[in-house]
């Protein structure tokens, strides 16, 4: 008989095996991907360290087109209401991006309050901070909580794709992997271009599929035209619920 060696959960550990579980049992979810050609994007970042005064991040990029998007596709920030199950959505009504930390102490999950109402490089800012408070195990419960819709990027460890789980106060999570350099046509002659897989997961109680896949498109489209993503941020535009 083969021994083993106990090794006991972390707190953090345990309350993610919970929600995680937790999350899988009660949420029918569904699964599309898209491909973005973020070659533009990835040549304006040094520049923008400049311009805009503090380093961009290509996750601040992402924390920023995801929040644009959900102004645009309000369920996906919307949650089923479990007290009335199949009568009513409860739309959020504040923007609020958790996106994941790999800490020391286990995955933690800082949140960008109001994100669709900052600019970009007011999240640039303020991803740096929580991500170091984070990795330092400083966060407050405040800058925890709240979370609205969620992103995950592992494309610093080389994933070219994954599909995240819907954490449970959400309804959709937007996973991210590595930047890759493709080869795609262009004209008669091949060229080079850098591509990042992107995956939403969302609950289909929600969420219909064609109205997850125009919101992935949106994303898309933003990621390809980063310009519209620099510009100061304003007030969201009214909801299109459908």
């Amino acid at each position: 008989m083969h021994s083993q060696r106990k090794v006991p959960l972390t707190r953090i550990q345990k309350l993610i095996a919970h929600r995680m579980s937790a999350s899988k049992r009660n949420k029918p979810c569904a699964y599309i991907e898209s491909k973005a050609d973020v070659t533009e994007l990835m040549a304006l970042r040094p520049t923008l360290r400049k311009s805009l005064g503090v380093k961009i991040t290509t996750n601040a990029f992402y924390i920023r087109s995801l929040a644009v998007a959900a102004a645009n596709y309000p369920l996906t920030v919307a949650t089923l209401d479990e007290s009335r199950p199949g009568n009513v959505l409860n739309i959020a009504q504040s923007i609020n991006v958790g996106f994941a930390v790999n800490a020391p102490q286990g995955l933690v999950v800082p949140v960008v309050n109001s994100a669709d109402k900052k600019s970009l490089a007011q999240i640039a800012r303020l991803e740096k901070t929580l991500t170091e408070k984070a990795r330092d195990n400083q966060l407050t419960l405040d800058q925890m909580e709240g979370e609205t819709i969620a992103l995950s990027n592992l494309g610093a460890y080389d994933i070219e794709s994954f599909i995240g789980i819907v954490p449970p106060p959400t309804s959709t999570i937007l996973s991210v992997g590595n930047v890759i350099n493709t080869v795609v046509p262009h004209g008669r002659k091949p060229t080079v271009r850098k591509v990042v897989t992107l995956t939403v997961a969302f609950d289909r109680r929600v969420i219909g599929g064609d109205y997850a896949a125009q919101f992935l498109r949106f994303i898309v489209h933003q990621l390809q035209h980063p310009s519209k993503l620099i510009k100061e941020a304003h007030p969201r535009s009214a909801y299109r619920a459908n």
